[in-house]
């Protein structure tokens, strides 16, 4: 029972759920950056190189066919359109997160320029105040 105790307590702590979240948040912001990248993105180079698919650039280092007892063996290809289109998708994702790490930062230099109120009085010195002010009378 000792064991179960511990592990609700590491579980639903903050920083736990915190992790649990941005994991979340990160994939799907992956999945959006793919999207954009396979069907925002790559169509239109592909169409100003000629109306080539990334994903269909490769290199055949081995031919498909069969083998002695009549398998069929799969092509060997080196696929480095599909490297492209990864590629692009980190420089973006790595772009976006660079900007928003950037606008944080502006925002807590902003945040410390501002100089912070003073303290409002406690009401032991509101008291001291009166009695000061009333002792010059």
């Amino acid at each position: 029972m000792k064991i179960f105790k511990e592990f609700k307590e590491f579980a639903v702590k903050g920083n736990m759920i915190d992790m649990a979240v941005g994991i979340i948040i990160g994939m799907a912001f992956g999945k959006i950056v793919s999207s954009l990248v396979n069907d925002v993105i790559m169509p239109p180079i592909g169409m100003l190189i000629g109306g080539v698919d990334f994903t269909d650039l490769k290199v055949l280092l081995k031919a498909a066919g069969t083998d002695e007892a009549g398998n069929a063996i799969e092509a060997v290809t080196l696929n480095y359109g599909t490297f492209i289109q990864t590629a692009i998708d980190f420089l973006i994702v790595a772009l976006v997160v660079f900007m928003m790490v950037k606008a944080i930062n502006s925002l807590k230099k902003k945040e410390e320029a501002a100089p912070a109120p003073p303290p409002a009085p406690t009401k032991e010195e509101q008291l001291l105040t009166e009695i000061r002010d009333l002792l010059k009378k």
